[in-house]
């Protein structure tokens, strides 16, 4: 298990991130650790990405399943905190499947371990509510693989946090609505929880200052609503008409957009005050859209 200790940035002494997968998230947060001193490195799958990455001023390293790290232990050896955004594939979790071991042997090193899941490790609701206590009750076979990897992650020390659906700056229904991609999908009851970019990066660093091994945190805004209304409310921000409404039935989704639908509930984030003192920049989508609608 990962030695936990108390972690502060301190420009003076930088610390350092290893992130596996290094996606929006991880990017947004990234990039606010270097802001503050830090340096960043992780993985990526795509050389043009890690290019891109590398002129922001991370030390990147191409990695998926079939192209582990050649020098994990020493690209391990001087990492501070471990963050893994890698989603488990159909043969389970890559990260530890290929550096299990290695994460093992260096986490005497690490102040502080992260994983990122989803809310999808609680099934469906029926529109009730879920927190951290409640029981994990995956409907769809990729939150079923979720649950088995935060197990593996959670005995290794890992911080758990159940995101939400992510949204920011060019990652946003404005960007679907533009795209023409934005669809007002009608199902009555129908909620889901959202969280923005920003946050996530807030709710990482608060638990890197306040690290609990083992414990894991719901990541979502406070207000669960029907995603036909956020559609509703960011065209009005806009200033342009709405889709028409689509009945769910009619709707045509794909096999993937099912599984989500499938889900229905209201997620607790309580913790992340009671626990970590944080109180959310952008509480609803309205504030959220509203901020991101600003740097456009």
């Amino acid at each position: 298990m990962a030695k936990l200790i108390q972690m502060t940035v301190n420009k003076q002494q930088s610390a350092k991130l290893f992130c596996f997968g290094l996606g929006y998230t991880a990017e947004v947060f990234g990039r606010r650790l270097m802001s503050e001193g830090w340096q960043v490195a992780g993985t990526c799958r795509e050389p043009a990405r890690a290019e891109t990455l590398r002129k922001a001023g991370m030390e990147v390293h191409l990695f998926d399943r079939d192209q582990p790290l050649a020098e994990a232990a020493e690209i391990l050896a001087d990492v501070d905190c471990l963050l893994s955004s890698v989603p488990p594939d159909a043969d389970g979790d890559a990260v530890l499947d290929l550096h299990g071991d290695d994460i093992t042997a260096a986490g005497a090193n690490f102040g502080w371990i992260g994983y990122l899941s989803t809310t999808g490790v609680y099934g469906t609701r029926d529109g009730g509510w879920v927190d951290e206590r409640s029981e994990r009750r995956p409907g769809a076979e990729r939150s079923r693989r979720r649950v088995a990897a935060e197990d593996r992650w959670q005995a290794l020390g890992a911080h758990l946090f159940r995101l939400a659906g992510i949204y920011g700056p060019g990652r946003s229904v404005f960007d679907q609505i533009k795209a023409g991609r934005a669809r007002r999908i009608h199902r009555p009851e129908q909620v889901f929880s959202r969280i923005h970019v920003e946050d996530v990066a807030t709710i990482l660093q608060a638990s890197m200052d306040h690290p609990l091994a083992g414990s894991a945190y719901n990541v979502c805004d406070n207000e669960a609503a029907p995603p036909a209304d956020v559609i509703t409310h960011a065209c009005d921000l806009l200033g342009i008409e709405p889709p028409p409404l689509v009945p769910f039935e009619e709707a045509d989704l794909s096999d993937m957009a099912l599984t989500f639908w499938a889900d229905n509930k209201r997620v607790r984030n309580d913790r992340l005050r009671q626990d970590l003192g944080v109180e959310l920049k952008y509480p609803d989508y309205r504030s959220g859209l509203a901020a991101i609608l600003k740097e456009v």
